[in-house]
Order: C-alpha cells, then structure tokens, then sequence
C-alpha cells in the first residue's frame, strides 16, 4: 500500500511538470514531442536497468515500478525537455547548461530532498555517478530532436 507522502510526491511528480506544458504553446508541443517521448520511453528502460542493478532504492515496501520508477519517467522528463528544447534549440551550449543545472539540481538537492522525505535514495550510485545517469540522456535529447527537424521539418 502506498503511503499518503508517497502518493502526493508521485502526484506532484506527474501533475505539476503536465500543467506546466499548457504553457509552452501548440507549436513548441508538436515540435519537440517527439523527442520528448522518446526520452521518457528510453528513460523507462533505464529505470527498469537501474532497479535491477539496485541503484537506488525506495523506503516504501513492496516495491514496485508503477508507484515507485514510473512517476519519476512520466512526470518531469518529457515535458522538461520539451522546455529545455524549447529555450535552447539551435544554441548546444545553451542546451547543455540548461541540463546540467537542471540535472545537478535534480542529483544535488532533489534527491537530498526526497531522502528525507523518505521516498528514495541512492544505493549503489554516488551522487556525481547519479548526475551522470541522468544527464548523458540530455545529448540523445538533443540527437533525437537534430534528426527529427531535418528528416521531417523543413
């Protein structure tokens, strides 16, 4: 059974990033939804590696990838990186630095944060290790929305 604090995290995990996309405009949405969508499905297989290899591991017991990894995949990844994209699409250095704040911020203080919170923590990863896990997907973002905008947007 999913604690209320569990079950709030995982709301706000989905629901806040969502909201956020109403404001990026139709546009932006169709142009960089595709990439966005392949990062959160290449994102999923990495969670499903990363709770095999026990890189971290949630408090909350029985474990399980649909309360546990699956919020963390749906909610922030596609619709950050439609953001990301979005700001920065056409400037790779600007995209870089966006993700790297982004992702140290995320490595640094989200999950300090989430540790105290009780949700989840890092096993078999450092933090720097961490930030590395989530932030070499930021240059197959960036691959994926390249091919994209020459292969099919002219």
């Amino acid at each position: 059974m999913i604690s209320k604090k569990h079950f709030i995290v995982n709301v706000a995990l989905i629901l806040f990033p969502w909201v956020t996309v109403l404001f990026l405009g139709w546009r932006n949405i169709k142009r960089y939804s595709v990439a966005g969508f392949f990062i959160v499905i290449f994102e999923i297989i990495n969670h499903l590696i990363g709770k095999k290899l026990n890189w971290w591991k949630f408090f909350e017991k029985p474990r399980n990838f649909l309360k546990d990894e699956l919020p963390f995949s749906i909610g922030p990844y596609m619709p950050l990186s439609m953001w990301i994209l979005k700001y920065s699409y056409g400037n790779f250095g600007k995209f870089l630095f966006l993700n790297v704040v982004a992702d140290g911020v995320f490595a640094y203080i989200g999950m300090d944060l989430l540790k105290k919170l009780k949700i989840v923590k890092l096993h078999k990863l450092s933090r720097t290790q961490f930030f590395i896990y989530i932030h070499y997907k930021a240059y197959l973002l960036y691959a994926v929305q390249y091919w994209f905008e020459k292969t099919f947007r002219r």
